[in-house]
């Protein structure tokens, strides 16, 4: 795909970009003090210049909120002429960190001390720029704006907390929008957009009289200056600048590289990887130029990159083309931005904050038990400012680290059957070796015992010890098994062997196998099993298994259920649905029975298992997609094609309370088998070939029934008109250990095909959580 000339969908994706980031950058340059021009220069330098010259073709640059709070303590301290040549200082350094390489470098800092730094970052702008909805003015700092916010509650200026008001309301209500109605009008018209739009029509209708946009005349635009004062304080300013700006923009930028490969493996277009290094060489040049054009600091900014990604663009020139219009704006639309309330501004800025402090963020920190720093950090930002908060972040990072790697938490425990268990949860340093000895003292010789190591280190004085008391057991008669997610990385073949992986089949599994009876010959077949196989397979999920998933359980005990997707399928044996959809607890609602029918309401009869599932799947878990996965071999499938045609007629002729259960609920399947005689079996296509015979005619054929089926029911069809369900076709060949999908958008009376999903060559990488920009 060239980059030449801009796509069409980036010309469209710009403009929603540019709709975003219009009153974004002048709520931002009020926020900070500064000139509001120069929120609209540093637009349009990130979008044009970063845009062209940044490694992440997606990625939106301009002024955001992370830099808020920094920037205006440099406008109080030097002036708005001396904090450019900061920010050109800044840009600088980013070239010469660009061209060490040492971007990868700034992903090591913790995520609970970018995520604090973020969060106090929005505290401090939420609090000063709630003094402006109210009609006041904000302090210096965070504190003297906490202190005076009972003052100002209690005498706000009534049209601008009005103003404000209805901006907050827009801001929060319009992604709630319903019906098909609202869907259209979000996506064209964004939030920020809409709020600011509507709370200027109020001013502007109403005549109210308050503080609106001052846009000077651009002779009169301040530039950049050398910035005077003390080496010490100007070498911090500059390096937090570079800091903040170069943290965010490269974590912007692996987040944006995660939502485009996300959207690639759905069906969009290729993208780039980012180049790092070459990102913040751009974000570098963008600062230089916008520090020395009299604009804000410039970074990465996740919200309009994600808004990007989302709009459909596929090359950098929709970030450029923002760039374009935002300029455009400078000089055509003076006159209407200078209508724009302050107010509308100051409450858009101030909900961007209060969304910083985000809550995914803190479940995040919480569930790696980092909360201590990601609320140490915020405070510290909050209260101190940006680079004090940060490295008091990093010192209680550390210090938790340390604590962790001193401190072990080792359990005794005897199990119902006799056994013992000793768990061993951190770090296993020489440190813990006391303890560890107690804990194996507890263990009376002769008997079962198992080690569970939850740790990723062990020094030598451990692994000795550990080692040295299981030879001893052993000799006694006592049996020792090392078992937990790191025993075999730890203790190498000292581990417990045959450490099976639970999807394997049984008979594969060596430590669930049957115990041999005394003058057997052995196993006659496959699927010759021992009466006490399944329990012997529980246990080994209790073992192994278990201890890895406790964890995720335990969350989804206390959060609920939350899958999103719905999965009917057929009860085969072969048909592993979490092997071959690589889902875990939580991701999926299935049902199964014989042949994946899916009875049409009305026709039940005494089951309506099917019906209960489906509406409980779509109007209490709000799944947002359904799919109806056939397989190869199917023995209702296989039913119903040795009855044919006739055989059906005498079936449904027959008196229901006459037939056996299995005939009664193959019934359903008539209309599948219907489907496949009027098409003379070549309606559906395999991928690039016809059915292999009718019985896999007959499968496809049935999964295509169903899916008509499933649209029958009222809540699916309510849900689907709304535009927030999705149905889907799936056939799994059991031979061929292949699934197949089924295609979308083909052509009306064309054969519907059903196309082989084929692996993804790049690695799949953990998700980034998009910063709030």
């Amino acid at each position: 795909m060239s980059a030449c000339a801009p796509h069409r969908p980036d010309v469209s994706a710009s403009i929603s970009v540019f709709l975003i980031a219009l009153p974004l950058s002048l709520g931002i340059a009020l926020a900070t003090g500064a000139p509001l021009q120069a929120g609209l220069v540093a637009a349009a330098v990130g979008g044009i210049l970063a845009g062209a010259l940044g490694g992440a073709p997606l990625q939106v640059s301009g002024p955001a909120a992370g830099l808020t709070v920094v920037t205006a303590e440099l406008i109080q301290e030097y002036g708005w002429p001396a904090t450019c040549g900061i920010t050109v200082l800044a840009g600088l350094t980013q070239l010469a960190l660009s061209a060490l390489r040492v971007a990868r470098a700034a992903l090591v800092v913790s995520p609970a001390i970018v995520h604090g730094m973020l969060a106090g970052i929005g505290i401090t702008i939420a609090l000063a720029q709630l003094h402006v909805v109210l009609g006041g003015s904000p302090e210096s700092s965070a504190l003297d704006n906490l202190r005076d916010l009972p003052s100002q509650l209690t005498d706000p200026h009534l049209t601008a907390t009005v103003v404000g008001g209805l901006t907050v309301a827009v801001l929060l209500g319009w992604p709630r929008l319903p019906g098909p109605i609202g869907a259209a009008v979000r996506r064209a018209v964004p939030a920020a957009l809409a709020a600011v739009a509507l709370a200027t029509l109020l001013a502007w209708a109403l005549s109210l009289r308050l503080p609106r946009v001052d846009l000077p005349s651009w002779s009169s635009h301040a530039l950049s200056g050398m910035p005077e004062g003390p080496v010490l304080g100007l070498a911090a300013a500059v390096l937090t600048i570079t800091l903040v700006a170069s943290v965010e923009s490269l974590l912007s930028a692996v987040a944006v590289d995660k939502l485009a490969t996300a959207r690639r493996r759905a069906g969009g277009p290729p993208t780039h990887r980012a180049d790092l290094d070459r990102e913040l060489r751009g974000q570098g040049t963008g600062n230089v130029v916008s520090g020395l054009l009299g604009g804000l600091p410039i970074t990465g900014v996740a919200v309009r990159s994600a808004a990007n990604v989302a709009a459909g663009a596929v090359t950098r020139w929709s970030t450029i083309l923002h760039g374009c219009w935002v300029l455009l704006a400078t000089g055509v639309l003076v006159g209407l931005l200078e209508q724009i309330p302050l107010a509308a501004l100051a409450a858009l800025v101030a909900v961007i904050g209060v969304q910083m402090v985000s809550i995914t963020h803190i479940r995040s920190v919480t569930r790696h038990r980092e909360v201590l720093v990601y609320a140490v950090t915020a405070a510290a930002v909050t209260f101190l400012g940006v680079l004090e908060g940060v490295g008091i972040g990093i010192a209680v990072a550390v210090a938790v680290a340390l604590h962790r790697l001193t401190h072990t938490r080792i359990s005794h425990e005897r199990l119902p059957d006799g056994s013992h268990q000793i768990g061993v949860h951190g770090q296993l340093t020489f440190l813990a070796v006391p303890r560890l000895s107690r804990a194996l003292a507890l263990v009376p010789e002769h008997e079962p015992a198992t080690v569970e190591l939850d740790g990723t280190f062990m020094d030598h004085a451990a692994y000795e010890a550990l080692h040295d008391w299981r030879t001893a057991h052993a000799a006694q008669g006592g049996s020792v098994e090392i078992t937990g997610r790191s025993g075999r990385q730890l203790l190498g073949d000292l581990a417990t062997p045959h450490q099976c992986r639970p999807w394997l089949p049984w008979r594969n599994h060596q430590c669930t196998a049957a115990p041999p009876v005394a003058g057997s010959p052995g196993p006659t077949r496959v699927g010759d099993h021992h009466p006490d196989q399944l329990l012997v397979g529980v246990r080994n999920f209790q073992r192994t298994t278990a201890p890895l998933v406790r964890r995720e359980l335990a969350r989804l005990a206390d959060e609920g259920q939350r899958p999103g997707e719905l999965f009917l399928t057929c009860a085969d044996s072969r048909l592993v649905t979490s092997m071959i959809t690589s889902s875990g607890p939580g991701d999926l609602f299935t049902v199964r029975n014989v042949g994946n029918l899916v009875p049409p309401p009305g026709t039940e009869s005494a089951d309506h298992s099917v019906g209960a599932a489906i509406e409980y799947a779509v109007d209490v878990l709000r799944v947002r997609s359904i799919t109806v996965c056939g397989h190869s071999g199917c023995g209702a499938m296989h039913a119903l094609e040795s009855l044919g045609p006739g055989g059906l007629a005498d079936v449904a002729a027959v008196d229901p309370a006459a037939l056996s259960s299995l005939d009664r609920w193959l019934r359903h399947g008539r209309p599948s088998l219907a489907r496949l005689t009027a098409a003379d079996g070549a309606a559906v296509r395999l991928d690039a070939r016809p059915p292999a015979d009718t019985l896999e005619a007959l499968c496809l054929a049935n999964v295509l029934q169903q899916l008509d089926h499933l649209a029958l029911h009222p809540c699916v069809a309510r849900r689907m008109a709304e535009g927030e369900l999705d149905l889907r076709g799936m056939y799994f060949h059991v031979g061929e250990a292949q699934a197949y999908v089924l295609s979308r958008g083909a052509a009306a009376g064309a054969a519907p095909v059903f196309a082989a999903v084929r692996p993804d060559e790049r690695r799949s990488e953990a998700c980034a959580e998009p910063l709030p920009g």
